[in-house]
């Protein structure tokens, strides 16, 4: 995590600046402060997430809580944006995975298992949601072919005629 800080006192509390994080490939500020409270909070402002932490946190190492944070932003945003691809998805191709869940891949955005099950890391939705198409494109393909064949790319030309443009990142 690139950390930097800055100051800034909005409303009685002084948010200190953390990094930028990305959701749905738009960059917001990830802004902390410290409060006596009991449990972390949340919000989304603007270009802005902000995140107030328990004061015990406040000379601790953060990095972990963070990451703790961000991966359950992460997935609740992947609940509600997975859903709505993998229904797209299914609509251009007609079948579907057995199942599908968000889960933290080491190394990989998606997979797709020996089961027919579609697993996605929630870390995808760093990326724009044309990207996250194509990954969950990708690995719907992977249904039908294990490997890249030539059936596989042209299933997912037909599917999605420019998908080159984001072949690296799947």
């Amino acid at each position: 995590m690139n950390i930097f800080r800055t100051k800034i006192k909005e409303n009685k509390i002084t948010y200190i600046n953390i990094s930028e994080v990305s959701i749905l490939g738009q960059k917001f500020e990830l802004k902390i402060a410290y409060k006596n409270i009991k449990i972390a909070e949340l919000n989304f402002e603007n270009k802005d997430i902000k995140v107030v932490l328990p004061s015990k946190y406040k000379n601790k190492n953060i990095a972990n809580i963070l990451n703790i944070i961000l991966n359950k932003m992460y997935t609740q945003i992947a609940k509600k944006e997975v859903e709505e691809v993998m229904e797209k998805i299914r609509a251009k191709l007609k079948f579907a995975p057995e199942d599908y869940r968000i889960s933290y891949i080491i190394d990989k955005m998606a997979i797709c298992n020996k089961q027919r099950e579609i697993i996605i890391n929630p870390y995808i939705m760093k990326y724009d949601r044309q990207t996250i198409e194509y990954i969950i494109l990708h690995e719907y393909c992977h249904l039908k072919y294990k490997t890249h064949s030539k059936g596989f790319w042209k299933l997912i030309k037909k599917a999605m005629p420019k998908y080159e443009r984001f072949e690296c990142v799947a």
